[in-house]
């Protein structure tokens, strides 16, 4: 699933491509809107909310799509022939004189009133990219992040309720960085500790948002990016031992047993390399 700085990315390219232009173009292939059409509109913004895209077009109208595991907006050069896929996997086009966008195997694909995109994405908590991030948005992360006590680090920082924008990817890092197992319970924490995963995920996806290949090490070994995620098998940058690979819920974990302090999975999955 993607992260919150590839969906900030897909939608800077989005907006690039579609913004201030009027649709020439408007298919959307899901049946509920195979006669919706947008011609003849303009697109006002593609923003960005956690994991969700908001298109929004001139009539009060919303494109609101998620990519969850597989799905993907590519763009190209209007007239050339796209290639993310086979055809039939086109869920959505729009497009304009310069440009088309085709939205690819989307699992979440709706035309909402701008007015009511409350409740496709109202229930998301603070945007780790937002443009309003600051101070009052990372007590509100952390306080929500602690709200139950008992649950354990990796699934907190998985719900997008507590905070939107982290992933797999970054649910592994950042408990690497805060030198705690993704398993411990959040209540547990020492009181430092979530402020100081907030701040973290806030940086760390902020400076990812405008690189092309995601990066949470400050190394510049060849391969090694990350800490621990994709990492099965091979050393620890930092202690040497042996990165684990394990399940925390339906997702696949990460974590170093040198670094990490706390409980740690029963699921183990022993395989040599990732």
């Amino acid at each position: 699933m993607p992260e919150g700085d590839t969906v900030w990315q897909t939608a800077h390219r989005l907006h690039t491509a579609l913004a201030g232009r009027t649709l020439t173009r408007a298919d959307l292939r899901v049946p509920r809107y195979a006669t919706a059409d947008l011609t003849g509109r303009t697109v006002l913004d593609v923003t960005p909310r956690g994991k969700h895209l908001l298109a929004r077009i001139e009539g009060g109208l919303t494109l609101h799509s998620h990519l969850r595991m597989d799905g993907a907006w590519r763009v190209y050069v209007t007239g050339q022939r796209p290639h993310g896929g086979p055809d039939h996997q086109i869920r959505a086009i729009l497009g304009n004189a310069d440009h088309t966008a085709y939205g690819y195997r989307l699992p979440v694909l709706e035309l909402i009133r701008t007015a009511d995109e409350s409740g496709a994405v109202g229930h998301l908590g603070p945007d780790l990219l937002g443009p309003g991030w600051g101070a009052e948005e990372a007590e509100e992360a952390t306080r929500r992040l602690l709200a139950d006590p008992a649950r354990s680090l990796g699934e907190a920082l998985l719900d997008q309720r507590n905070m939107a924008g982290i992933g797999n990817v970054y649910k592994s890092e950042l408990a690497f960085l805060a030198g705690v197992t993704p398993w411990v319970p959040v209540g547990d924490l020492a009181p430092d500790v979530p402020p100081r995963l907030v701040a973290t995920a806030h940086r760390l996806l902020d400076a990812n948002k405008g690189r092309p290949d995601r990066r949470t090490t400050t190394t510049r070994r060849p391969g090694t990016p990350l800490h621990v995620y994709g990492r099965a098998g091979h050393s620890c940058l930092r202690c040497g031992a042996r990165i684990r690979k394990a399940e925390l819920g339906d997702r696949v974990t990460y974590w170093c047993p040198g670094c990490q302090r706390g409980p740690e999975s029963e699921t183990e999955q022993h395989l040599p390399t990732n």
